[in-house]
């Protein structure tokens, strides 16, 4: 048991109501265009998100949602914003490829500086594949981003980036199968099955006292969570992981997101953080 306490950090996030979230293609496991959506319980769960975001002092900026782009709610996947500095989403399904440019747009009319920004040349979906550590990016691929666009985002951010083969496709982005629990002392938890033997090596080498998420969290998608150094607000099905989190010193918080998940997402996709 952990006894010094995990102290938080303000953060500032970058959110998109899901004003016209629907379910109409399939382009992940977990999307079934015969199963309703509610839409306004769909709006409700959001809003619970964010307002608690903002119960726990952080920031929420909100992007726009445009009828035409029903996951446009998965903000997560629109850009990588990493010291200030925003390399934006190419998206792999053509279905989602305008969500780019809305996300380039509000960050230009935001206050970040044209050189700031960059469009990528290479597939990647934002945070969907990046996760930021205090001493790495840690990047996805296997079914979503290019393996071209780890150095892309390296050559960018100038920080090293570490590849990470997905293998489940349940778990088709990174932010599915791992989460970042502390980016001041690089501090994880991840499903192990969801990567490659050799990527299960190179974690397990970096993160060795990383928290370990079995088969039913995962499946919960207990993993695409979001923590502020202290609070960790996770899918509330994910029970399994509640205990570990608070031997660790961490406050699990569990979000009902039972209609967003219909889209294959849960509190982190429909959560983008600005990184000054």
């Amino acid at each position: 048991m952990r006894t010094t306490p995990r102290v938080s950090s303000p953060r500032r996030y970058l959110m998109c109501p899901p004003a016209h979230f629907s379910v109409t293609y399939s382009i992940n496991p977990w999307m079934d265009p015969t199963k309703p959506v509610d839409p306004p319980l769909a709006l409700a769960q959001w809003e619970d998100l964010r307002d608690r975001y903002l119960a726990l002092g952080h920031t929420v900026d909100l992007l726009t949602p445009d009828p035409a782009l029903p996951d446009m709610v998965f903000a997560a996947n629109g850009a990588t914003v990493v010291g200030g500095r925003v390399l934006g989403a190419r998206f792999a399904h053509p279905e989602r490829a305008e969500e780019a440019a809305r996300h380039l747009s509000w960050f230009r009319a935001n206050g970040w500086a044209d050189e700031a920004v960059r469009a990528p040349e290479h597939v990647n979906e934002g945070e969907g594949d990046f996760a930021v550590t205090a001493s790495w990016i840690l990047a996805g691929r296997g079914f979503r981003s290019s393996p071209l666009a780890r150095d892309e985002a390296q050559e960018f951010f100038r920080r090293p980036v570490i590849g990470l083969e997905l293998v489940d496709p349940r778990y088709y982005h990174l932010d599915t199968a791992l989460c970042v629990l502390d980016d001041a002392a690089d501090e994880i938890m991840y499903y192990p099955d969801a990567f490659s033997p050799e990527s299960r090596a190179v974690l397990a080498r970096l993160f060795p006292d990383a928290l370990l998420a079995g088969a039913g969290d995962a499946a919960a998608l207990g993993l695409n969570a979001v923590s502020d150094g202290r609070h960790v607000l996770l899918p509330q099905t994910a029970v399994g992981l509640f205990e570990p989190l608070r031997r660790r010193g961490f406050e699990p918080l569990g979000m009902d997101l039972g209609e967003l998940l219909k889209g294959g997402g849960s509190v982190k996709c429909c959560t983008q953080e600005l990184r000054p």
